[in-house]
């Protein structure tokens, strides 16, 4: 065959057949940009004039160089500071990647500063105004360790009474390995994690686990490139735990028996390099916070 008789094939757009229906080709937005924390600039008259930001700054650098990992939150209240102190205080502080929400009897907000072990937690009034402002230094802060309310609480001796409607599978035995890890865990112990991803799970099945071991009272976010929520199940220390990526696509499913899921809590490393990025922004902003 001679060149001339192969035939000229075009691509590119235009160059298919439409779709049957219509439809055309869409892609998948990927994720763009990223939250970044920028100190903010502060000027030294101003800071002379906020006592409450520099008594409060004092105290959070002590509390840190103090403070351990694994040792009861510490807590400043900062209901009384006046508003340029606490814009102040927020403003140096920053918000970071973890929020936790506590509705129980009472209504509670907390969020982790830039400054990984530091959080702001705010408690709420039932015309959701703030009555309450903390600070803390914790490795994860206090609501997340408070246990369900009495009225929520599931008992671990209810969750083998339950009967098992049609279409629930797997879920039986992991209720039991739940219930008997739940029975045997105590403050400090390694996380029991069951990955549902991994097992032949129906739609049934998630129901009937949802379903009975009901909801708690804390919820915990945690946003990186993609975002890890934590739910307290009405069953004391046992955890959903669902991580998504940066599409938002579910990619791994799990039930963890512990006190607080780790990928929530400070490490050892992270409060120490917070003391000194505190020291580095209260040395950046003058004589005024140290």
């Amino acid at each position: 065959m001679s060149i001339k008789g192969i035939p000229v094939v075009t691509v590119g757009p235009g160059s298919q057949p439409a779709e049957p229906d219509g439809g055309a080709l869409n892609y998948i937005d990927m994720p763009d940009g990223m939250s970044t924390y920028h100190q903010p600039s502060v000027d030294a008259e101003d800071i002379g004039l906020v006592a409450g930001a520099r008594e409060t700054m004092a105290w959070l650098t002590e509390a840190l160089a103090n403070y351990r990992s694994g040792d009861a939150p510490r807590l400043a209240n900062l209901t009384g500071l006046d508003e340029a102190s606490r814009r102040l205080v927020n403003e140096l502080l920053g918000e970071g990647e973890v929020s936790i929400t506590y509705d129980g009897s009472v209504a509670a907000r907390s969020q982790e500063s830039v400054l990984t072990g530091i959080w702001r937690t705010v408690y709420l009034d039932e015309h959701e105004n703030i009555a309450h402002d903390l600070l803390e230094v914790a490795d994860i802060s206090h609501l997340a360790q408070i246990p369900p309310d009495g009225a929520l609480q599931i008992p671990l001796s209810a969750l083998g009474t339950v009967e098992v409607p049609d279409g629930v599978i797997n879920a039986r035995p992991i209720v039991a390995e739940l219930a008997a890890a739940a029975s045997n865990y105590a403050a400090g112990d390694p996380a029991h994690s069951i990955n549902l991803s991994l097992l032949p799970m129906t739609d049934e099945d998630i129901q009937f686990l949802d379903s009975i071991l009901g909801k708690g009272t804390v919820e915990i976010l945690s946003r990186s490139y993609g975002k890890c929520m934590m739910l307290a199940t009405a069953v004391p220390n046992i955890w959903w735990v669902r991580y998504f990526n940066s599409m938002n696509t579910l990619i791994l499913n799990s039930l963890e028996v512990t006190g607080v899921p780790q990928v929530a809590c400070a490490a050892p490393e992270d409060l120490l390099d917070s003391a000194g990025r505190l020291r580095e922004i209260l040395e950046s902003e003058g004589a005024g916070l140290n």
